[in-house]
């Protein structure tokens, strides 16, 4: 059994690579505090925004086709912030920098202590900023603790 650490680095595929960059220089750099750099691999331009936990890489899609609402794939991207002040500013700042994300609110049908603000990147991917919530903070504290099922 391995101990996995966490996501090293995720890949967003994208139609317009400049677009998606403005788009998340306002997300993950100007408002998560991720830094950036560029690099090129098989000849296509990246662009990769990472903080010390991981990285998200943006590079050109092949295709232009979107998958629908619930099809197969990835459904959402969850970035967690430590508290629900946090997400309040995070929506917030969005917000006032022309991103169309969701009013921070509580949503207890998922836990009591569940804070979030959603938004969709130029492509349509759904993206969601969160809380570090008391049942996530006891998985990772009482680790060695709980009993495997």
């Amino acid at each position: 059994m391995y101990d996995v650490l966490g996501i090293d680095h995720i890949y967003f595929a994208v139609t317009d690579l400049a677009r998606s960059e403005a788009y998340y220089d306002i997300v993950l750099r100007d408002t998560l505090g991720f830094r950036k750099n560029r690099f090129a691999l098989n000849g296509a331009q990246h662009v990769q925004y990472y903080n010390r936990h991981f990285g998200v890489v943006l590079r050109p899609a092949k295709s232009s086709v979107r998958p629908e609402a619930g099809s197969v794939g990835l459904h959402h991207f969850c970035f967690r912030v430590q508290s629900i002040g946090d997400v309040q500013g995070v929506a917030a700042r969005l917000v006032a920098s022309g991103i169309a994300a969701t009013e921070a609110r509580n949503f207890p049908e998922y836990a009591p202590d569940y804070w979030a603000t959603f938004f969709e990147d130029p492509d349509g991917l759904r993206l969601e900023v969160t809380n570090y919530r008391q049942e996530r903070r006891e998985r990772h504290d009482r680790w060695e603790l709980q009993l495997t099922p």
